[in-house]
C-alpha cells in the first residue's frame, strides 16, 4: 500500500467516524501538530503519541463538516500533501466557513507508519471558526 493509499483510507476512516482505523495507521511516538501551535484553537494544539490523538479527534465536537473532499494528493518519498475542500459549520454559533484548500502533511516512517501530522492552514480562519465568528 502507498503511502497516499493510507492517507486516502484515514480519511474515509474520518468520514466514518472510525477513530480507532486512524490511530491504528499511527507510529506509537506521532508527533501531532506539533510545529505550529495556534492560540484558541483547540484543535490545532500540539499532541505527541498515539494515547494524544484522540483528543485532536474529541475536539472537533463543536463542528459538523457538510463537506470533507481530499481532492488532490502529493507524495514525495516518506511524505504526502493533501489538500482537502472541506465546508464546515460551527454547532453552537451556526456560522459557516468553506475552506477549498486545507492543506494536511503527514510524513511516514519505513514501517508505513505516519510519524507526523501538521496542518498547513489558514489560521486565522480557524481561529474564527473556533470562536464561531
Amino acid at each position: 500500500m502507498s503511502h497516499v493509499d493510507t492517507v486516502k483510507g484515514t480519511y474515509a476512516a474520518f468520514g466514518r467516524g472510525d477513530i480507532a482505523a486512524i490511530i491504528d495507521t499511527l507510529d506509537d511516538q506521532v508527533e501531532w501538530d506539533v510545529d505550529v501551535p495556534v492560540a484558541d484553537v483547540p484543535w490545532l494544539q500540539p499532541r505527541r503519541g498515539k494515547a494524544g490523538v484522540p483528543a485532536f479527534f474529541e475536539s472537533l465536537a463543536p463542528l459538523s463538516f457538510p463537506t470533507f473532499d481530499p481532492h488532490t494528493f502529493f507524495e514525495n518519498g516518506d511524505k504526502v500533501m493533501a489538500l482537502i475542500h472541506m465546508e464546515v459549520e460551527h454547532k453552537p454559533s451556526g456560522k459557516h466557513y468553506s475552506v477549498p484548500y486545507e492543506g494536511h502533511l503527514w510524513f511516514f516512517n519505513n514501517a508505513g507508519k505516519v510519524v507526523k501530522y501538521q496542518h498547513i492552514t489558514d489560521t486565522a480562519l480557524h481561529q474564527r471558526c473556533a470562536r464561531g465568528e
